[in-house]
């Protein structure tokens, strides 16, 4: 199998103890692991901003194809010993789609809440627009 790139945010704790996880693991080095936190351009040279790396995991498999979320998480277990069968368990059970909702609530709150402390230290990171209240029924 093909080296993976996967991309993360180096500043999350919880990110970066799950990545670090993943790295021992990954003893064949099938995975390039960037923190875009210091990326040295290669988020650009791939077309991915900053900002929209910040608000969900994204891999780029050998061919170019660029994965977020779930099915980013898919291809990285795919290529690590002890998740394989994960991997095929989420796919074979059509979990991605809605485990990728699910992921798309921690990652906002997620984003959210990093912002809110002020460490959106990304160019373009700036925190997401308040949704409107709507007003609560009796």
């Amino acid at each position: 199998m093909s080296t993976l790139v996967a991309y993360f945010d180096g500043g999350c704790p919880l990110c970066s103890k799950e990545i670090a996880h993943y790295r021992r693991l990954d003893r064949q080095s099938a995975i390039h692991w960037v923190d875009i936190l210091n990326d040295g351009g290669e988020l650009a040279a791939v077309g991915i901003e900053p900002s929209t790396a910040m608000r969900r995991i994204h891999a780029r498999e050998a061919d170019g194809t660029i994965l977020t979320g779930v099915p980013a998480f898919v291809a990285i277990w795919r290529r690590l010993p002890g998740y394989r069968h994960a991997a095929a368990l989420v796919t074979g059970l059509r979990l991605v789609g809605p485990l990728d909702w699910a992921y798309g609530h921690f990652a906002r709150w997620r984003f959210e809440r990093r912002c809110a402390e002020g460490a959106c230290s990304v160019t373009g990171a700036a925190p997401p627009a308040a949704e409107p209240r709507r007003p609560t029924e009796h």
